[in-house]
């Protein structure tokens, strides 16, 4: 099982009228954090004082941030198919849930509340707000109201109470959850021909029209949130109670499953699929040169008469390439409109290394060329190799000039003789900016995967 830990920041203490200003997700497999995100936001009003003042989180902090609806697809992505853990966790679920759900996003999922599994499972503290508890227990907590101080803190917590968890009070507290969900007797049949496989799930109204399009990692597990904590007066229930069938597509890997939903929801445009069809390239990576001489890479939103070298579908894609380039080409982080330079606070430590404060422009412009050319030869092409439906097939998402060309499942013992064998046993699609941004999120995780269509391949993983 794979946890969420969760902590948000907002401008108040409800759902509809607050609005959040930082989220920290933390995803942890049981031994380990495995996947992190964090990202402040900006609200629809103005940051009350007193919660500036608790925070550390002002209205300047946020000026340039995304709306949550530039996030959200992120972070209903991190939040799908895990179970939902945090301190007072009906706060955290009830703001994310809701906004989730103002964006198009129908969020169900079981959660776990670290204060009252402390109350079971360490009865008898002075005192079980985060900060006490830490205090007791000898955790460190840094950045105390901060989502990422606090969601770090609550994952060292979440991860003694496992371990101290020896009369089963974590598996009952599941139990409890799993109780609540409820599927309708007409779709029983459907919904148990699901397997725990990737997939594209689809469900339609009594007039066998596609209301909505789901892709999942575990089309069962995901099916059955949709019906979870099942009322008639519940937004996510009165969507429920409209589904008379259920179908789906299985899928090789969670990638193939987010490739066929963007493609099925702007092929078949259903009713609820609300969030996707909003979905545009909102920022870019420009290239332009300063007042000194410098070659500065920056992420700006995307405009009409200047041409990026690159587009994305959220400010924080954007971010995330532009610092995995700084890092790669020692690129320099404050020229780069990013938080800080690593470089520069370190030349006075270590001289040898030097950033532009002793580096002439046409030195580091050599890197932003070199930076340049590796975005270019990206774009060349490539396909990734990866599991298949079963164990007999392997899948392959292919990519040409830069953009997605297509994708399938190649058996085991089929006669490949070259790349064009690959290519023409695949399905053609048309792609666009966000499948590939897609692709690219995949890349960076899973390097090995990638196989260059010019030059020596590298070792793929098979397994």
């Amino acid at each position: 099982m794979e946890y969420a830990i969760v902590d948000i920041e907002t401008t108040g203490g409800n759902a509809s009228s607050g609005s959040i200003t930082e989220i920290a997700i933390r995803i942890f497999d049981g031994n380990r954090i495995i996947d992190s995100y964090e990202t402040l936001v900006k609200p629809h009003h103005a940051i009350p004082p007193y919660v500036a003042s608790l925070t550390g989180i002002d209205d300047a902090m946020v000026e340039n941030c995304l709306p949550f609806g530039g996030v959200a697809k992120e972070v209903f992505d991190m939040l799908e198919g895990r179970t939902f853990v945090a301190h007072n966790v009906n706060f955290d679920y009830s703001f994310l849930k809701h906004h989730l759900g103002s964006e198009g996003y129908q969020y169900t999922a079981p959660k776990l509340c670290t204060i009252r599994m402390s109350r079971k499972i360490r009865p008898g503290l002075p005192s079980y707000s985060l900060g006490n508890l830490c205090d007791s227990l000898d955790i460190s907590l840094a950045s105390r109201h901060r989502a990422g101080g606090d969601a770090d803190a609550t994952a060292m917590l979440f991860s003694k109470l496992l371990a101290w968890d020896l009369d089963g009070v974590i598996p009952a507290m599941l139990n409890e959850v799993a109780e609540e969900k409820e599927l309708p007797a007409t779709l029983r049949n459907d919904f148990d021909q699901l397997p725990n496989t990737p997939g594209v799930y689809y469900f339609y109204n009594d007039s066998g029209d596609v209301i909505y399009i789901g892709k999942a990692r575990d089309l069962k597990k995901r099916v059955a949130q949709h019906f979870a904590i099942y009322s008639p007066n519940r937004k996510g229930s009165r969507f429920a109670k409209k589904v008379a069938r259920i179908s789906y597509e299985a899928c090789g890997t969670e990638l193939m499953a987010l490739i066929l939903e963007v493609l099925e929801i702007k092929r078949i445009y259903p009713k609820y699929n609300t969030a996707l069809k909003k979905y545009e390239a909102k920022a870019g990576l420009f290239v332009y040169e300063d007042e000194n001489g410098y070659q500065r890479m920056t992420i700006a939103k995307s405009k009409k008469g200047y041409l990026p070298v690159q587009v994305f579908t959220t400010r924080q894609g954007g971010m995330n390439k532009l610092r995995e380039l700084s890092r790669r080409f020692g690129l320099c982080a404050s020229l780069c409109r990013l938080n800080s330079c690593e470089l520069c606070d370190l030349v006075d430590k270590k001289k040898d290394l030097l950033c532009t404060a002793n580096q002439s422009p046409d030195i580091y412009n050599q890197k932003v060329e070199r930076a340049l050319s590796f975005l270019k030869e990206d774009e060349q092409g490539f396909y990734i190799i990866d599991k298949g439906r079963n164990a007999g097939e392997k899948s392959c998402v292919w990519v040409e000039n830069g953009q997605f060309y297509g994708m399938g499942y190649i058996d085991n013992n089929a006669d490949i003789y070259s790349l064009y064998d690959v290519r023409d046993s695949l399905t053609r699609y048309t792609g666009d900016h966000y499948i590939m941004q897609l692709i690219i999120s995949y890349v960076c995780k899973y390097p090995r995967k990638v196989v260059p269509i010019t030059g020596k391949p590298v070792t793929a993983e098979w397994d």
